[in-house]
């Protein structure tokens, strides 16, 4: 939304400069976007006299022009400037507009310089009205009348000091898309007085020969009110400067008068209009649904096939405008139109954008439409242009045809001056709370307010708070601390589930991990790569093509990231994400999943030799790291995995054969090259919710339980079957005794040919070390032995191995 400041000042008296108005503005709620101030751009051009053209020695069509000027102003010294001139009015004694050497021309985007043209020296510029970009004429330069004073500023004396204010209004707010809703706003905040506004109708002097008629099918829906009239001898001229000045200023180009009111209108009163000429309308006007198929030539010299189902304006030789959007070319006015018909009617917001979008035409008027117009104000928007029609282009109006009612609006809701200290914060004196309300046109009695007509966006009592807070200003509200619900301490609010979660994202940030948050919507092809994408979890209204069904797991979304960090550069990444992944689009049918993906070196360069791909060992650690984080027991490594991991360069970490704590691994080189991704890549992916939770809840940590009594290592040497893991030998040697031995760790292994040599085809040698702790005293050698022997039997018998010799 652009206007003027003197435009503003048509329906606001006040005394508040620029700033302050800008300030207010933004405020409010409207923010300024861009402040244009001419003086900036046009403030070197000065009134200046011609007092000698003669003709260049060296040139027909070029004058040597002596420039009387005034540098410190009319009333200070006069010097005189040399100038070359091609302008054939150019002549001595004539008023220009001069621009010195030094000067930016802004239509022409040159810097002028001093120069020599032809031999001759030039010190400057005699500029043309579109040089200075206030119209398209350069057929001359600009010649003042005698009484224009020499010295000026010229945009001083042409009213041009007018700076232009552009707002991003949002969509909730088309009252604000006219100059006279900005006023209110400010009015209401106390920056100035709102003018009244008196629309007397404009009698009729004769009946109007074009009739209009609603559709059954729109009168309920999408156009309930549709008026008009005609206005017989009208002298389609050039708009007035000051109207032409305002619509330059603002970014529309002047076309004609009748063009320019209804231009005018759109962005004064935020009232679209359209002008046909009376004299091309074959019968009466029907605002219709279209059959489809009918193409309409627009006044944007655009073609527009039509859809069934958008609303049409046409006469008895078909359509002539596109409803709410833009106006057919065929009846558009032009300067030989003596005869026009006058046109207001409140559209359907709905049907307008749904008309719009689908045609991709864009206008002032659908972007108002679409929004919201005052529906009230559809019959006093057309007296008001008729006066304008009638002082600007003369003519006789007609009597107003309509068809349909103003849409009833009235609605109201409860006002309770006590809401906005409970909803706000901020302590507003009843009285000033009403003033404000009925100074933004609401109606106030009692405890009910009810909203203009203007304001659809008031939808609520809550509403009511917002616009009184608004107005009042936001910038008042001062922080204060929420009360206590209690005088002690408070209790802890977050569930033992948050806190496991948090425990979990600062532990992976710990480690070195960076946070990702991606969305829970994949493509189907992502999905069916790690055991998703069925029906069950497909999105009946999807966004996009890529986000058509819910996540299986996390790793998808993250080695998205990864790809697209890798195509910029980034090799080496260790990211992580905690949400949610779906195994069906049932409640419940989710987990709550921390997952995490390193990519590339484990390390980086260095003269010690540090770096190495990252591995499987690698996702192991990190994925024990977030289980011990979150205070799970316990578990053992299992093969199995589910879809996605490399075979055998993965596994899991499981509370007995069902219960499921963790996944990790290698990812699938399948998948890594789906979804363009550059190994090595390893991930893990820990469900948070599945480990149990301690018993104690004290978040204190237990004391260290250590013994006084020497502890002691014995190491065992076992021949096994190739295939034997070594997860086998551990657990079958931990389980010896469970009292006295504290940790088993394997330290060497000795397989391949050279041992199948020594020890039989098929076989290999694991070494293990078993450390005793005793508690009560210090263990014999005899017990040590005997420990000793049940670590051998437990291992025979778990895995068939038998003690090297």
């Amino acid at each position: 939304m652009k206007f003027t400041l003197s435009w503003l000042k048509d329906h606001l008296e006040t005394e508040a400069g620029l700033d302050e108005i800008v300030e207010a503005l933004t405020d409010l709620g409207l923010e300024v976007e861009e402040v244009s101030d001419p003086a900036a751009i046009l403030g070197a051009f000065t009134i200046a006299r011609v007092v000698e053209a003669a003709p260049h020695p060296d040139a027909d069509r070029l004058r040597v022009c002596r420039i009387e000027t005034f540098p410190d102003g009319p009333a200070g010294r006069s010097e005189e400037v040399q100038v070359v001139c091609g302008a054939p009015n150019a002549r001595t004694g004539m008023l220009g507009v001069f621009a010195p050497a030094g000067t930016h021309i802004p239509g022409t985007g040159v810097d002028l310089k001093p120069g020599v043209i032809r031999g001759v020296e030039s010190n400057g510029m005699l500029c043309s009205e579109r040089e200075l970009m206030i119209s398209d004429d350069h057929e001359g330069i600009i010649d003042l009348p005698t009484d224009a004073p020499a010295g000026a500023r010229y945009i001083d004396w042409a009213g041009l000091d007018d700076p232009m204010i552009y707002l991003k209004v949002t969509p909730n707010r088309p009252d604000a898309l006219g100059v006279r809703g900005i006023a209110r706003d400010l009015a209401a905040r106390g920056l100035g007085r709102l003018f009244p506004q008196e629309i007397a109708p404009v009698p009729g002097a004769f009946p109007c020969p074009v009739g209009v008629t609603i559709d059954a099918a729109l009168r309920d829906r999408g156009c309930p009110l549709f008026v008009g009239r005609v206005i017989r001898g009208v002298t389609n001229v050039a708009s007035p400067a000051w109207l032409q000045r305002r619509l330059r200023a603002i970014g529309l180009r002047p076309i004609s008068a009748l063009v320019d009111i209804t231009n005018f209108m759109t962005f004064d009163q935020n009232r679209p209009l359209h002008v046909f000429d009376a004299g091309l309308i074959r019968g009466g006007l029907r605002i219709h649904p279209a059959a489809g198929g009918e193409r309409i030539d627009a006044l944007n010299d655009k073609s527009y096939d039509i859809a069934p189902g958008m609303m049409l304006i046409s006469d008895e030789s078909g359509p002539e405008s596109i409803a709410g959007i833009v106006g057919g070319a065929p009846t558009g006015v032009t300067e030989a139109t003596t005869d026009v018909f006058l046109e207001s009617a409140y559209w359907d917001p709905i049907t307008i954008a749904g008309t719009g979008r689908a045609l991709r035409a864009v206008s002032d008027a659908r972007y108002r439409f679409e929004r919201g117009v005052d529906p009230a104000f559809t019959g006093p928007g057309l007296e008001m242009a008729t006066r304008m029609i009638l002082e600007l282009c003369g003519g006789t109006a007609s009597e107003v045809v309509r068809d349909g009612a103003v849409p009833d609006t009235a609605r109201s809701y409860r006002f309770d001056p006590a809401r906005v200290v409970r909803l706000v914060g901020m302590d507003i004196p009843e009285a000033m709370q009403r003033q404000t309300l009925q100074a933004l046109g609401f109606a106030v009695e009692g405890d009910r307010a009810s909203p203009p007509s203007w304001r659809p966006d008031i939808q609520g009592d809550a509403d009511l708070v917002e616009e009184v807070a608004r107005i009042a200003s936001l910038r008042k509200l001062l922080g204060r601390p929420m009360p206590r619900m209690q005088a002690s301490v408070p209790k802890p609010v977050l569930t033992p589930m948050q806190r496991r979660e948090g425990a979990a994202r600062r532990r992976l940030a710990g480690l070195g991990f960076n946070e990702c948050v991606t969305y829970s919507f994949i493509d189907k092809t992502a999905a069916a790569l790690f055991g998703g994408g069925s029906e069950a979890v497909r999105l009946e209204n999807p966004i996009s093509s890529e986000m058509t069904h819910l996540r299986p797991a996390l790793l998808p979304g993250l080695l998205r990231a990864a790809a697209r960090n890798q195509a910029r550069g980034f090799a080496d990444l260790a990211l992580f994400e905690v949400g949610p992944a779906f195994s069906g689009g049932e409640p419940g049918e989710e987990v709550l999943l921390a997952s995490g993906l390193r990519v590339g070196d484990a390390a980086p360069r260095d003269p010690h030799g540090s770096r190495r791909p990252v591995d499987v060992f690698d996702a192991r650690a990190d994925a024990e790291a977030v289980l011990a984080a979150i205070a799970a027991p316990a578990a053992k490594i299992w093969r199995e995995t589910g879809p996605g991991w490399h075979p055998g360069r993965s596994g899991s970490i499981r509370l007995g054969p069902k219960l499921l704590l963790a996944e990790f691994g290698e990812i699938h080189p399948r998948i890594l090259a789906a979804l363009d991704v550059r190994g090595p890549a390893v991930g893990f992916a820990v469900r948070l919710a599945a480990a149990p939770f301690p018993r104690s809840r004290s978040t204190t940590r237990p004391a260290l339980d250590t013994s006084d009594l020497q502890a002691v290592e014995r190491d065992f040497a076992f021949v096994l079957d190739a295939g034997v893991e070594a997860q086998a030998v551990l657990a079958a040697a931990q389980g010896a005794d469970r009292a006295l031995i504290g940790s088993v760790a394997v330290f060497d292994e000795f397989a391949g040919p050279r041992a199948e040599a020594q020890m039989g085809a098929g076989k290999k040698s694991l070494a293990i070390t078993v450390r005793l702790e005793p508690r009560a005293r210090t263990l014999t050698e005899a017990e040590i032995d005997a420990v000793g022997s049940k670590v051998v039997d437990k291992v025979a018998q778990a895995t068939g191995g038998v003690l090297r010799s």
